[in-house]
């Protein structure tokens, strides 16, 4: 089977000759062909090269565009600062010392130079393994969106104080991850992740009332132009099963404090979980504890499963330890 065969069976509840392996690579991805991370996230030659190389030397089972969270958030009017081989910063927050939403650029996805980038990558990826493997295209959730604009302390702190104003920036930030996502399904991108990491930060009350109905919006939009929907909430988000449950995703990243057999047993069988393995603890530790956790968690959960650690691959990973993590394992 190609990678994509396997992936797309697997989403099917079909047989697969083995699991599809689908760990998040950035910073890993980037030292591994010696480029500094910032090249990485500035320009599409150089994720596109690592992606690929990782396929090839690893086994990973897809190509995306994921590099950080600022994408977006530079269309708004944010500046991004990079640096050599660290996680890029957002510097002057449109929204850090006002609420006026006028303030705001509107991004768009053909002209903002780091949106309009991501879709090089994909348009790259569809040229070169187009119809091979599963071209994986982000956008920022719409909570995670706000907090990068306004900052991650003071829009929690909005959501409780001025609900209905958080509300507003948040569906501009929802209209805009739809437009982005239609972009880069135009493009070439089969699946579209949505990172909403901060999330799991909220009580299952706020996120209910506040961000679910958001989401739920960009996945329903997702899902209308014909692709796959990936979850990206990264920590514990135990809690907010129950709501998470109500939406139409194809496949939940799962992180590593959050057990695998609730999930299942909330979600059902209808969602393909990926995950969990501790980023740091397990996956840097031996080749055989990482087999023995994946082998064990697809044990505990059955399919539709895809192997994935609980979030990025660190950068200093061993790499016979990402080789074990993909290893084969029959489905």
């Amino acid at each position: 089977m190609t990678s994509l065969e396997r992936y797309q069976a697997t989403l099917a509840g079909r047989s697969v000759d083995h699991l599809p392996r689908i760990p998040i690579l950035m910073q890993f991805a980037a030292r591994h062909i010696g480029a500094t991370y910032a090249d990485f996230c500035r320009d599409h030659r150089v994720k596109v090269a690592a992606n690929l190389r990782c396929a090839a030397d690893f086994g990973v089972d897809a190509v995306d565009v994921m590099s950080d969270p600022f994408t977006e958030t530079q269309g708004f009017g944010a500046e991004i600062v990079f640096e050599e081989n660290a996680t890029p910063r957002c510097r002057n927050l449109p929204l850090e010392v006002t609420k006026d939403l006028s303030v705001l650029q509107r991004p768009d996805p053909y002209s903002s130079t780091r949106m309009r980038e991501a879709l090089r990558t994909v348009e790259s990826y569809r040229g070169k393994v187009g119809g091979r493997f599963p071209i994986i295209g982000w956008v920022e959730g719409p909570v995670a969106e706000a907090a990068d604009l306004r900052g991650v302390g003071t829009f929690l702190v909005d959501m409780l104080e001025d609900p209905d104003w958080s509300c507003a920036l948040m569906d501009r930030c929802t209209e805009v991850a739809i437009e982005f996502a239609r972009a880069q399904v135009e493009a070439g991108a089969d699946t579209i992740g949505i990172g909403d990491a901060i999330a799991s930060q909220v009580s299952p009350d706020l996120y209910e009332r506040l961000i679910l109905p958001r989401e739920l919006q960009l996945i329903r939009a997702i899902r209308d132009m014909g692709a796959t929907v990936r979850l990206h909430i990264c920590g514990n988000i135990t809690h907010l099963l129950p709501g998470i449950s109500t939406l139409p995703i194809n496949i939940l990243d799962v992180d590593h404090m959050v057990d695998m057999k609730t999930v299942r047993t909330v979600l059902g069988p209808g969602v393909a979980l990926a995950g969990n393995i501790d980023p740091l603890r397990i996956l840097r530790g031996n080749p055989q504890e990482i087999r023995k956790h994946v082998h064990q968690t697809y044990a505990d959960v059955g399919p539709p499963f895809f192997v994935n650690a609980g979030c990025e691959v660190p950068p200093g990973t061993p790499r016979v330890n990402l080789r074990a993590l993909c290893e084969p394992i029959m489905g």
